[in-house]
């Protein structure tokens, strides 16, 4: 019998190729890549996402601020019972360090990207 195993594909090299350089040496002229299976793409970092989860917490935030606030001016009512200024502080103190996690969490998720615009001079 003779040995046919030269006629076997490789199926993991030909599925998952390994680039000797960096992938986007090897793009098209004109190529815009914004898939979201492109290594530089910020919607693969958990960081990004976090970050934009801390974007919408500061909705809450913001609301005791508000509401601090409201019932600092309208001063009737049973919500006046409890002290105004605290809720008013309280939420902006959270306002403040949720907005700088945010940013810093979103700034470094972006990382890479902000590294290839710089390597490739593209705007995406």
């Amino acid at each position: 019998m003779s040995d046919n195993t030269h006629a076997v594909a490789d199926h993991a090299s030909e599925t998952y190729p390994e680039f000797s350089g960096k992938v986007q040496d090897t793009y098209i002229e004109g190529y815009d890549p914004v898939s979201f299976a492109a290594p530089h793409s910020s919607l693969l970092r958990v960081s990004t996402w976090v970050g934009m989860g801390l974007i919408l917490s500061l909705l809450p935030a913001a609301g005791i601020v508000i509401w601090g606030l409201g019932t600092h001016t309208f001063h009737y009512g049973t919500a006046s019972r409890n002290n105004p200024m605290a809720f008013t502080i309280g939420g902006a103190i959270v306002l403040v360090i949720l907005s700088v996690a945010a940013v810093a969490s979103v700034y470094y998720g972006r990382r890479y990207y902000r590294q290839y615009r710089k390597e490739t001079g593209r705007s995406n």
